[in-house]
């Protein structure tokens, strides 16, 4: 008796810039919009935790290939700061470690806010995913051990206080690179302000090259299930996560060639003739992210499926 086959999914690629909601977590969302594409292949790039809302960007298919250079781009986060309580987890989920009665005026947190604008030293959360010989820090943090992480150079490329609601809470807005911890900032202020301090809302707003206008709430497409074609209507093409590399546009017959894995001569008098890694684009189609050397474009991931 023959075993029958699983189905595999569709083969859909791009981009899915899920607004997500309380409440749920990254795996959990990722999980939710591969069954509702009933796509192949699904995966986010960054984390966001449960108790923060905002953009989660979700690759399907041959995007998740690019999920790195997303990875890797700023971002931006919208989060308040609860005055008086610092907790194990930096944010409202932990317990209660560190209290005071004292709190920062609005002046003391904006001439505060310089020392933490440009190439900062951080040490990430105890719980967080940074892994300690091998183990996530988290999962120790959970089993009762001491984390000790080293502190990282990070950037913060802008620092703003956009809402003082009251002595007890602050909200900020801060645009950041690859590696910062909200939650950090928010205990470090707290401690350098003698009152300590944990995040009590977290948003992300902005991951590059995504914005605001891109993001699609989840319940937007829980109402679309079944119709697949107003869902792929949601879907943002593959090429959107390396447009800021260098592009060489490619023939038809050199589209072949580099989906067979061959190196293409880049012709023109405006062609390129040297770049560590560019991408080669038939018309808005991404086809290759790759290297040029010496006027060829060197193929080194190829694309074969369309956007949606």
């Amino acid at each position: 008796m023959s075993r029958q086959r699983k189905k595999k999914g569709r083969p859909i690629s791009g981009w899915v810039v899920l607004d997500k909601p309380l409440g749920l977590g990254s795996t959990q969302a990722v999980g939710k919009i591969k069954w509702l594409y009933q796509a192949a292949k699904a995966g986010h790039a960054g984390t966001l935790d449960p108790l923060a809302t905002g953009m989660l960007p979700i690759a399907l298919g041959e995007a998740t290939r690019t999920v790195p250079y997303v990875m890797d781009g700023a971002k931006t986060y919208r989060f308040a700061v609860g005055w008086g309580m610092e907790t194990n987890t930096d944010d409202l989920e932990g317990m209660a470690v560190e209290t005071s009665d004292r709190r920062p005026s609005e002046q003391a947190v904006r001439d505060l806010l310089a020392r933490y604008t440009g190439t900062i030293d951080q040490v990430p959360p105890a719980y967080s995913a940074v892994k300690i010989d091998g183990e996530r820090a988290y999962k120790l943090a959970r089993d009762g051990e001491e984390v000790s992480i080293e502190p990282r150079a990070v950037e913060i490329h802008r620092f703003d206080l956009v809402e003082w609601r009251d002595e007890n809470t602050a909200v900020f807005e801060v645009d950041c690179g690859k590696g910062t911890y909200v939650r950090a900032l928010a205990r470090d202020m707290g401690r350098d302000l003698g009152c300590y301090g944990h995040v009590s809302e977290l948003r992300r707003v902005a991951v590059e090259p995504f914005n605001e206008g891109d993001l699609v709430p989840l319940s937007e497409l829980e109402a679309l299930e079944g119709d697949l074609a107003a869902l792929d209507a949601e879907v943002l093409a593959t090429g959107i996560a390396v447009e800021h590399l260098p592009q060489v546009p490619v023939s038809k017959d050199q589209v072949q060639r580099l989906r067979s894995g061959n190196p293409v001569i880049l012709r023109g008098r405006d062609a390129l003739a040297f770049a560590d890694e560019a991408i080669a684009v038939s018309g808005k189609e991404l086809i290759a992210i790759g290297q040029v050397d010496k006027g060829s474009f060197l193929p080194k991931r190829v694309f074969t499926a369309s956007a949606a």
